[in-house]
């Protein structure tokens, strides 16, 4: 066995490859390549496949290089697995175990904000894959990273470094990050949905309703921890009361690794006796009435949120919320533009060309409304402030719009004819005397 330099340490490898490295013969192919060493690199080789020796063994310019006695391959540097880790190469399963840890609490992307965080995060967990595994870890000490891919066992660049850290850190509440999961399956409850109907004005000026939901509730005879009451749990033998089991499928590119639920044991890590009051869920359906408090400027699609309202959590895990989404029945007289109410007001003729004053209704109820004399057919008057509250500002409100409807009578009376064709004749002398 020779030494070799690697990466930060020192290395050995198979003396015949050894012997491959130092020899002073070298054929004139363009990457100084021996027979021995291509065969090395054949793809029936269990050790090394072609792009492992590429990588390893990187010629210097093989014009002046190859030809002279006694020739270098330069080895390729990669980052040793233990000092991204920061231990001994001696270190224990519990020492790496425990660097790792530490390591990921501090370069978690959703922790540490720096950037080359997540990239620095990802090395840690593949070290701690490689490290962590004794076979894997074997082949590393003798081969490197060479040796691994040559292997096809992978260096854990294949696996998701997102759920190796869960799986030692309970989920993201291990780590104090506000998970909504953890390895004990206690997990925050459904939220729930509920549909509340408003009239016009309960939008426009707030309410308060009282509604009544049915939700699951934490199962008073268990506890809610779904296990009947007298029988002690016992350790899943499907994960070994990890919770989480890890499946591996081997693919051309690699080895894929996923860690999910345990289905024996639906993530708890322990087997137990079903309630019979909850059916071992923890929870139970319940009914309960709920006072609402609704503010003033809402319209059809709000949503409100009432927390901690909805489905309880299982195994201790913290409830849901409650949404209750609004719709509102539209008024026969009164249209809403955002904060506007529009309305249209039909006024005689007469009334338009004299002006008057006419009666409204309005959210407030029947106001007077001015409507000056020679207001033009579709002219637009303004109320301000009868409209909608503003939504979180209730001192603000928007205006109601009036637009004016002229009517013209299809039909009058002799008398009404009479005086309107003398109105008529007066409009005409007038307007011949202004041209003389």
């Amino acid at each position: 066995m020779a030494i070799v330099p690697c990466g930060s340490t020192w290395r050995g490898l198979p003396q015949f490859l050894t012997k491959l490295s130092v020899t002073s013969k070298f054929s004139a192919s363009p990457f100084c390549s021996s027979s021995k060493t291509r065969a090395l690199a054949s793809p029936s080789s269990t050790l090394f496949c072609q792009e492992s020796l590429r990588g390893l063994y990187s010629p210097v310019s093989h014009k002046n290089q190859c030809h002279q006695r006694g020739a270098r391959f330069i080895v390729r540097a990669d980052r040793d697995y233990y000092d991204v880790l920061g231990v001994s190469r001696n270190a224990s399963k519990s020492e790496i175990k425990s660097a790792y840890r530490k390591l990921a609490r501090s370069c978690h992307p959703d922790v540490n904000k720096e950037p080359g965080a997540e990239q620095k995060f990802k090395e840690i967990s593949n070290a701690y894959e490689v490290l962590s595994d004794y076979e894997k870890r074997s082949i590393y000490d003798r081969y490197g990273e060479a040796g691994l891919k040559g292997s096809g066992m992978g260096m854990g660049d294949f696996s998701n470094p997102f759920d190796l850290f869960e799986s030692l850190f309970d989920g993201m509440g291990g780590m104090g990050m506000g998970g909504r999961g953890s390895r004990n399956n206690a997990t925050e409850g459904e939220d729930q949905v509920y549909n509340l109907v408003l009239n016009f004005k309960e939008a426009v000026f707030g309410v308060e309703k009282e509604i009544e939901i049915g939700r699951l509730e934490s199962c008073g005879t268990c506890d809610g921890s779904g296990a009947k009451p007298g029988t002690k749990p016992s350790t899943c033998n499907t994960c070994g009361g990890q919770g989480q089991v890890v499946s591996s499928a081997r693919t051309p590119l690699g080895v894929f690794q996923q860690v999910i639920t345990c289905s024996a044991c639906s993530g708890t890590g322990e087997i137990s006796t079903p309630c019979n009051a909850c059916s071992g869920d923890g929870r139970v359906r319940k009914s309960k009435r709920i006072s609402l408090k609704i503010p003033p400027g809402v319209d059809s699609g709000s949503r409100l949120r009432v927390r901690s309202e909805g489905n309880a959590g299982r195994r201790g895990g913290p409830p849901g919320d409650l949404f209750v989404t609004l719709e509102v029945l539209p008024d026969p007289v009164l249209k809403r533009d955002d904060t506007n109410i529009l309305y249209t007001c039909k006024v005689s003729y007469i009334d338009a060309i004299l002006g008057t004053t006419t009666k409204v209704p309005t959210v407030d109820g029947m106001l007077d409304l001015k409507i000056p004399s020679g207001t033009q057919p579709g002219t637009t008057l303004v109320m301000a402030k009868k409209g909608v509250p503003l939504l979180n500002k209730h001192n603000m409100r928007g205006d109601q719009l009036v637009r004016v409807q002229v009517e013209i009578p299809k039909r009058v009376s002799s008398e009404e004819r009479k005086l309107i064709e003398e109105l008529a004749n007066f409009k005409k002398a007038k307007a011949t005397s202004s041209r003389k």
